[in-house]
């Protein structure tokens, strides 16, 4: 089990800054328009693996959430499911052929809301993907849903079409909070949910609260948390609030005096370290807790950790496929993303047989060396050097020597130790875990003038 995090305020003071969360590297931003089916088509034939991870975004919401900055459109008309399933069913029957010989053993709905979708909806989109992709008999299959929105019975449908974990948006339990966020939902329901979805058999039930939003307090937070843990979530994602109001127009109607000090911000992240390992999870890393049994704990403690556009996952030997509007597939060496707005998503499909890759990039072999680097890093906070240099024929220290010359001052403060040809993250620096990654990213430099990440903590 990795070091529990060291709380250090002076080096939060010191590093506390922005940076890319590394869901891939490079990061979305070094994409290049140009890319379509071709594109595709050379990745997979080029690709090692056979296992694959589905992605399929549901944009739609029947609700703006204030906070919110993911690719959406909110609206009331379930119509438009219709019509969106029309589309992703023409996308699906033109991509699937070409994964003839994978099989997949992941499968996760994202959003948006994917619970938009009404059971009969639900029905067509799962029967139209077991019928064109190769399933494993034990394949993970995964949704997000929002609490507010779940239809009565729903829960057992997705567990009838065989989906067996589920994911649930909750962010704080604090009524003044929801109302400033326009996200008013009930405790008990929640409870009421979580204790369904255990009954139900669904082998893995996360959680994913936000910290830094308007009205919330370290008490008011804290106390958030203490009935987060008494539900007993598998997983916890604990996101830190990114308030960029010039690139995402909802978070406008966010009132900046209602926002926690920069300080209680972190006392709120603080007080949640503290309160989950005292319960008993693991920190994964940044903002993700597992219980000490889940297999993402299991996995980083026996260094099989992965990390890609959805997070941390146990699932590294997979290749993965995203359909729908905005989805990013990442497949042997190469990253694609869809058209991001939805008329641009159906006129792409319409005028390219069923493709709307516009996006993406093939990645350089040191490109591909430096991912294995930070996926190491930001997975099991070490790095063996020497497993690098001999993988990829080349001298460490001369390799990245500037990589290096970056980390002394992180070293000199005790955030890592370099000896025994092993970069270690110590207890001290794991919560700056995407800052000694940003040491090893060579693309760096033209993105930080190019856009505003999150902070770090």
């Amino acid at each position: 089990m990795i070091n529990l995090p060291k709380w250090d305020q002076s080096l939060i003071n010191k590093y506390n800054v922005s940076g890319p969360r590394y869901t891939s590297y490079p990061t979305a931003l070094s994409f290049n328009e140009g890319y379509q089916q071709n594109d595709l088509i050379d990745a997979i034939a080029s690709s090692s693996s056979n296992s694959l991870s589905l992605y399929i975004h549901i944009p739609f919401c029947s609700q703006l959430c204030y906070y919110c900055g993911c690719n959406k459109v909110i609206t009331r008309h379930q119509s438009k499911a219709d019509l969106y399933l029309d589309y992703l069913e023409k996308e699906i029957i033109a991509q699937a052929p070409l994964f003839n010989h994978y099989h997949v053993e992941q499968l996760h709905l994202g959003g948006g809301t994917p619970t938009f979708l009404t059971a009969e909806q639900m029905t067509r989109l799962t029967t139209l993907l077991n019928q064109h992709f190769n399933f494993t008999d034990d394949a993970e299959r995964g949704i997000e849903i929002d609490p507010r929105s779940l239809a009565d019975g729903m829960l057992i449908h997705l567990r009838s079409l065989g989906f067996n974990r589920v994911s649930f948006g909750i962010q704080d339990f604090n009524d003044a909070v929801q109302l400033a966020v326009n996200r008013p939902q009930s405790a008990e329901d929640v409870k009421g949910l979580i204790s369904q979805a255990r009954e139900l058999g669904f082998s893995s039930i996360n959680a994913d609260m936000i910290y830094g939003l308007p009205l919330q307090t370290p008490a008011s937070f804290k106390e958030t948390i203490e009935q987060l843990i008494e539900l007993s979530p598998d997983r916890v994602s604990v996101f830190n609030y990114a308030h960029l109001p010039d690139r995402f127009a909802a978070q406008r109607k966010i009132k900046d005096a209602d926002l926690p000090s920069a300080h209680g911000k972190l006392t709120m992240f603080k007080n949640t370290l503290e309160q989950m390992t005292e319960a008993g999870y693991q920190f994964i890393g940044m903002d993700h807790f597992a219980k000490a049994d889940n297999e993402l704990a299991v996995a980083q403690n026996n260094q099989h950790l992965h990390r890609n556009f959805q997070g941390y996952t146990t699932h590294g030997n997979c290749d993965l496929l995203g359909l729908g509007v905005s989805s990013i597939s990442q497949i042997g060496t190469s990253i694609l993303q869809n058209q991001k707005e939805l008329k641009h998503y159906y006129s792409a499909l319409e005028n390219q047989a069923g493709c709307a890759v516009i996006k993406g990039m093939k990645l350089s072999s040191d490109d591909v060396i430096r991912a294995d680097v930070i996926k190491q890093l930001i997975c099991h906070f070490e790095l063996d050097m020497q497993h690098i240099a001999a993988k990829y024929q080349l001298a460490f220290d001369t390799y990245f020597e500037d990589s290096l010359q970056a980390l002394k001052p992180l070293q000199e403060d005790g955030l890592v130790t370099i000896e025994n040809h092993r970069i270690t993250v110590t207890a001290r620096g794991n919560l700056f875990i995407r800052i000694i990654c940003m040491c090893f990213d060579a693309h760096l430099q033209q993105q930080i003038s190019a856009t505003r990440f999150s902070r770090v903590i």
